[in-house]
């Protein structure tokens, strides 16, 4: 499933019962934060990458924005007008006093998927894609989304809605629009809960060139207030405690080693506000987003103790000794401010995450800094040496602002979370191919499925295997031009059937006890096109060509771009998305800091043990789409040659399941190319082989054969 188009893989802005006894737990090198330093100078130049969705991407020609109801579009989408002409009331209530209001994506922890009641802008606009961006002004109303969304939000948006296809040429950015659509002195309303610091920042820098005031309305949401009784209750659901077995570290272990980094950078506690790192850190998992299992929580950890801040009703008793044991204690959720204060006016130096903490907790920590220093003079009492925001010495506490350790220390996967892994996906394997074998006898003796009929069946299967949980994101069943829709979600009513005599692209994933899968195959059940067999070709050539990639350490992602894009280029076509996109291990299956894209501001190198996707793809609109996609991990390489003294990486395969042969233009590739293919179908048998039985043991014998250059 491809990512959100957002630096680390994080939607920060505007614009993813097994035995343990060989693991010894034991030898994990600590600490597991430190290994990795984080250069503060280092991280602010990487973090300029563009926001408020400016991604550029391969245009055909000049594209400008046009309204939606020019556009094609489902005419049966309810129409929007009376939420948007209700918002617009409370412009000019007291104490609001605005000209626009931006309505992003995002809950208070920048996540990528969200509780329901938490999705105003699909409630505000009609589109449900997982990424946009509304903005409504006095007398206009606006929708930027990227390449992935730009069919579907033709189809959901209705005529008062300009749809803004971000990244093509010709289309402003969020804050050009408004410098254009607004007159001097106009006011820009936010949530400051919904945007990360650095957003509000960047957007509040980039309207104040015409004059324009960013406001942060700190005490209501307008969608809310609209919304009312309708608007669904928050998520109130148990968490429970993620055992040992598969996270391979205890509880304080982790924090022992945060808490030395902390120590390292002169910061006194660290508010971690992303809901994967505080799971991870604290080993827990919970359900209160779609997909992904965490909880909503903030966690602020200090040098002598953590606190926790969630709702209460959601502890366990086994949860709440389970926290305990490692000294963490709980606070109410909605109390994450009033601690803010409350340490700011004991002069606590923060370590806070600007790229993901909001805006509300920093601009809240800085407004109590400044009464602080205000009260105790230029030389308030603090403990350690302290860094200003500019990272230079400094008598009083200021705030440290670097990138959270956590996200890459999750993303270097241990022993016991890449056994997980690996064993959940030889289990989803086998459902897959329980599932292929049940959909291709139903498409040959004619049956007429719908997508969702697909994808219902699919998750039935999926559900009887052992510790499986929940889909790790909506199910993409798209059939002929469905498939082209990069994020397509099939709903039931207006899907399309299954044509046997279209390609059939299936994206989809599974969240287990021990392990977040993720997988897309492009099948045809007919025969297909020869321009349908060159597309899926070059795709596949791409895809093993990023499989089979070796090299140097320290080599960011988007270096190896254009390995997956090469067969694509030369024949002058793309796809609108990057190539790969870090997964949890039984977390999310979006995860940072890691990625492969063509978003050069991603300077994450690539390091053992972490865990990418490997998924190019071809789109022709209104047509067919095409994508290949499994899960890797980062390992060593034992190369011959060690130029430099460095180590050498590659990728091993967490995917076993066959790609189909009747696609392949076999003239297109090479004999190297094509023993990679046998090579893996004859793993994917050896492995899978002993989890199915009967019809789709079959199944899978036919469908790993060797095949051989005519």
């Amino acid at each position: 499933m491809q990512s959100v188009p957002s630096q680390a893989i994080r939607p920060l802005s505007l614009n993813a019962s097994l035995s343990s006894s060989r693991l010894p737990f034991f030898s994990f090198s600590l600490p597991i934060f430190h290994k990795f330093k984080i250069n503060p100078s280092i991280y602010n130049k990487s973090q300029k990458v563009p926001l408020f969705l400016t991604l550029r991407c391969c245009s055909s020609g000049s594209v400008t924005a046009k309204a939606s109801s020019e556009l094609r579009r489902n005419r049966d989408v309810q129409e929007p007008d009376e939420k948007v002409v209700a918002l617009r009331r409370l412009f000019s209530k007291p104490g609001i006093g605005i000209d626009a209001y931006i309505i992003p994506s995002q809950d208070a922890h920048q996540s990528e998927f969200i509780a329901e009641c938490y999705m105003r802008r699909a409630y505000i606009s009609g589109f449900t894609g997982s990424a946009g961006t509304a903005v409504v002004t006095k007398d206009k109303a606006a929708l930027w989304t990227d390449g992935r969304y730009f069919l579907q939000a033709e189809k959901q948006l209705s005529s008062s809605w300009i749809l803004m296809r971000a990244g093509s040429l010709g289309v402003p950015t969020t804050s050009e629009w408004l410098n254009d659509v607004l007159s001097p002195g106009g006011r820009v309303g936010i949530d400051p809960f919904l945007f990360s610091h650095d957003a509000a920042k960047e957007l509040k820098e980039a309207i104040s060139k015409k004059n324009l005031e960013l406001v942060y309305l700190y005490d209501l949401n307008l969608v809310d207030e609209i919304w009312k009784e309708s608007r669904p209750k928050p998520p109130n659901n148990p968490i429970r405690v993620h055992d040992m077995k598969y996270t391979g570290l205890d509880v304080a272990s982790k924090l022992s080693s945060l808490r030395a980094e902390l120590v390292g950078t002169g910061a006194s506690a660290i508010v971690i506000s992303m809901l994967d790192e505080v799971a991870w850190l604290l080993n827990l998992r919970g359900s209160d987003v779609p997909h992904s299992p965490v909880m909503y929580a903030y966690l602020i950890v200090e040098v002598d103790g953590a606190k926790l801040f969630v709702d209460n009703s959601k502890v366990s008793k086994e949860v709440m000794d389970h926290l305990k044991n490692a000294s963490v204690e709980l606070r109410p959720y909605d109390s994450i401010l009033y601690e803010i204060k409350r340490l700011a006016a004991q002069g606590a130096q923060l370590w806070l995450d600007t790229s993901s903490v909001n805006a509300a907790i920093v601009e809240t920590y800085k407004s109590a800094l400044d009464k602080y220093r205000s009260n105790h003079g230029s030389k308030g009492k603090i403990k350690n040496k302290r860094y200003d925001e500019s990272n230079g010495l400094s008598e009083g506490p200021s705030g440290v602002y670097m990138r959270s350790p956590i996200s890459l220390a999750k993303a270097l996967k241990n022993p016991a979370e890449l056994e997980g892994m690996q064993n959940c996906h030889l289990r989803d394997a086998a459902a897959l191919a329980q599932f292929w074998c049940w959909l291709e006898e139903e498409i040959q003796n004619n049956v007429e499925l719908t997508e969702v009929d697909v994808a219902d069946k699919l998750l039935e299967f999926r559900a009887k295997k052992e510790g499986f949980l929940d889909t790790s994101f909506d199910t993409i069943s798209g059939s002929g031009a469905n498939g082209a829709i990069i994020h397509y979600r099939a709903e039931r009513g207006s899907c399309s059937v299954v044509d046997p005599n279209k390609l059939f692209l299936l994206d989809s994933g599974a969240q287990y006890i021990d392990g977040t899968t993720d997988i897309t195959r492009t099948v045809h059940f007919g025969e297909p096109t020869a321009r349908e067999k060159e597309c899926f070709t070059r795709v596949l050539k791409g895809h093993i060509a990023l499989d089979q990639a070796v090299f140097p350490e320290n080599t960011p992602g988007f270096v190896l771009d254009a390995f997956a894009r090469s067969s694509l280029w030369k024949i002058g076509l793309d796809y609108r998305h990057g190539t790969g996109h870090g997964v949890g291990a039984a977390l999310n299956v979006h995860e940072g800091p890691q990625s492969i894209s063509y978003r050069y501001g991603n300077t994450t190198p690539l390091q053992k043990g972490m865990i990418v996707s490997n998924e190019p793809g071809y789109y022709e609109d209104h047509a067919f789409g095409i994508r290949i996609e499994n899960l890797l991990h980062v390992q060593e390489i034992n190369t011959p040659n060690r130029y430099g003294g460095i180590e050498y990486l590659g990728f091993e395969k967490l995917t076993f399941f066959p790609i189909q042969v009747k696609l392949v233009d076999i003239s297109l590739i090479s004999d190297e190319e094509i023993e990679w293919l046998n090579n893996y179908h004859s793993q994917v048998w050896e492995k899978v082989s002993p989890l199915v039985e009967g019809s789709a043991r079959q199944w899978l014998w036919n469908n790993t054969r060797v095949i051989h250059k005519q």
